[in-house]
């Protein structure tokens, strides 16, 4: 499990890196036999074999790279699951201070019934202030920006 999701993990830098191997995988203009060749010669270079590579080859052979990344998604979820780990997405609109951090990780392993919590932190200053959290299907939207198109809006309404 954790192989392949590391091969994964490899194939998906390579693919957010280069733009041609964005091209080779979404476009429906390159036949299967180019993809397959170009895929084995790839993953040759990449040191990627066994189960992932052949799994990445039959893609290819399919004419389904263009699925590749939500595959790889999917599966990153599955091993997650297994691993009884949860993963959260913060957005903030300074960067935290590592007990900060620290804290939202814990406040999100009690929500998430004691689950390990792996937390994205971004940073964007335009919801000017508070935290935007995504744990699973479940987000919290609890910045400044959100507090004051709400009352925009509700001032609108009365007036």
């Amino acid at each position: 499990m954790d192989e392949v999701a590391g091969a994964f993990a490899s194939f998906r830098k390579m693919l957010d890196q280069s733009p041609e191997l964005r091209m080779l995988v979404k476009s429906p203009a390159i036949s299967a036999a180019e993809q397959t060749k170009a895929m084995t010669a790839l993953l040759a270079g990449a040191n990627i074999s066994g189960i992932a590579g052949n799994f990445l080859r039959l893609v290819a052979a399919k004419r389904r790279l263009y699925a590749l990344p939500a595959i790889m998604d999917a599966y990153a979820r599955l091993v997650d699951a297994a691993k009884g780990v949860v993963r959260a997405e913060a957005t903030v609109a300074a960067p935290l201070a590592p007990e900060q951090t620290v804290a939202l990780r814990q406040a999100l392993a009690s929500v998430a019934g004691g689950k390990q919590v792996i937390l994205d932190v971004k940073t964007d200053p335009a919801i000017i202030g508070g935290v935007i959290v995504k744990l699973g299907s479940r987000m919290v939207d609890a910045s400044v920006k959100t507090k004051l198109n709400s009352i925009r809006t509700r001032m609108k309404e009365v007036g």
